[in-house]
């Protein structure tokens, strides 16, 4: 039978020299109570929240240069929530890993989705303890990549003209752009101003005339949601 830990450290990408660390990243504080000297995850968890959190917002940044600070947040949330990292602990096996208290393990603690998910975090703490931020960043990207990119390019996501159009049609007004290119023919930048009626609703930037279209309409929607 195959050792459920190897198959967490395959699928994660990583083999731990310090053994010690890796189970303390595999064990509930249900186990800890029950054998005296012997730790469990949440300080690795802890950690590993603010570094998954850094490493996909960096992704984002880097990967994303067009994609507004608003979006960027959200792309962030729905990745790092609870749900998605589920998605990466049921992938990388974890429940048949853990060291889990009588108790936890007889009423499902393998497939609790708030364990799991805490777990994740853990081995990402774990991770960066041994080897450092930029090998756990890796990880973290290798991990959650498709998911991101999912979230970050998916069509509606971030089709804000098509909602201001929406939104405007209502009062039978029409959206009109206007915009302006600046710099250098290999590195152009736009700024998009878009209006309906007499009044602007609002602008943005991007590296092309329909990125700057589209941060300038999510700009208004913004506006017009808190108007």
């Amino acid at each position: 039978m195959r050792d459920p830990v190897a198959t967490v450290e395959e699928r994660l990408g990583y083999t731990f020299t310090d053994r010690g660390l890796l189970a303390e990243a595999l064990t509930h504080r249900s186990y800890a109570g029950e054998h005296a000297g012997v730790g469990h995850y949440e300080r690795l968890e802890f950690l590993g929240d603010a570094v998954l959190q850094l490493a996909v917002t960096r992704y984002l940044f880097v990967t994303f240069p067009d994609l507004p600070e608003g979006q960027m947040a959200k792309v962030r949330a729905a990745v790092v929530s609870e749900r998605g990292l589920l998605d990466v602990a049921i992938r990388l096996e974890v429940g048949p890993a853990l060291r889990l208290g009588r108790g936890e393990d007889i009423t499902g603690g393998r497939d609790k989705p708030s364990l799991l998910s805490d777990v994740v975090e853990a081995l990402i703490g774990a991770v960066v303890v041994e080897a450092g931020f930029e090998r756990a960043a890796q990880i973290v990207v290798d991990l959650w990549e498709d998911a991101i990119a999912s979230r970050a390019t998916a069509p509606g996501q971030r089709d804000y003209k098509t909602r201001l159009q929406e939104i405007l049609a209502r009062t039978d007004l029409r959206p009109r752009y206007q915009v302006e290119e600046s710099g250098p023919e290999h590195a152009k930048r736009f700024r998009a101003t878009v209006a309906a009626g007499d009044q602007t609703l609002g602008q943005g930037t991007g590296s092309s005339k329909k990125r700057a279209e589209q941060a300038a309409a999510e700009a208004a929607v913004d506006m017009l949601r808190h108007a």
